[in-house]
């Protein structure tokens, strides 16, 4: 996935938050999603976050913190950089891709994931190296969980 650079103005939010607005639809520049788990930089400040459409387009939300901690503000016009987080589904493997590609539901969550539960259920999944009885195992039960809308994998 590649990384989009963009010049943008922040913007005020809701309850002491900041808005960068994205002047790209994510989309059309990263696959249909329905939450873009980004990183990248703000100013040369490292960020990480979620491209969300709301009332204005497409933004990212910054923390007070986040603001507070950096030499940029409300009404500042910042360079930004984004690239998409973690494991993408054209990263994996093509028997997972194939068995989340059939089920629409599982691949869509998988792709609402957060990169912290996408990595562990591939880490489950790739520790099956050895036995591809097993990992064929694991992405059945991988690809059941994720169409229940299960974040993580319950411990054994």
């Amino acid at each position: 996935m590649t990384a989009r650079a963009f010049t943008t103005t922040i913007e005020a939010g809701p309850n002491g938050r900041a808005r960068l607005p994205v002047p790209f639809d994510p989309d059309e520049a990263w696959g249909p999603k329905a939450v873009h788990h980004v990183g990248g930089q703000v100013a040369g400040i490292r960020v990480r976050g979620r491209v969300e459409r709301d009332g204005g387009g497409w933004a990212v939300a910054i923390g007070p913190s986040w603001l507070r901690d950096c030499a940029v503000g409300v009404g500042d016009r910042v360079e930004v950089s984004l690239v998409p987080e973690g494991p993408q589904r054209v990263d994996l493997a093509p028997d997972l891709a194939a068995a989340l590609d059939e089920n629409q539901a599982a691949g869509e969550f998988f792709d609402a994931l957060a990169q912290f539960y996408r990595k562990g259920y591939l880490r489950w999944i790739d520790a099956t190296k050895r036995r591809p009885d097993v990992r064929a195992e694991r992405i059945a039960e991988v690809v059941r969980l994720l169409a229940d809308g299960v974040k993580e994998r319950p411990k054994a």
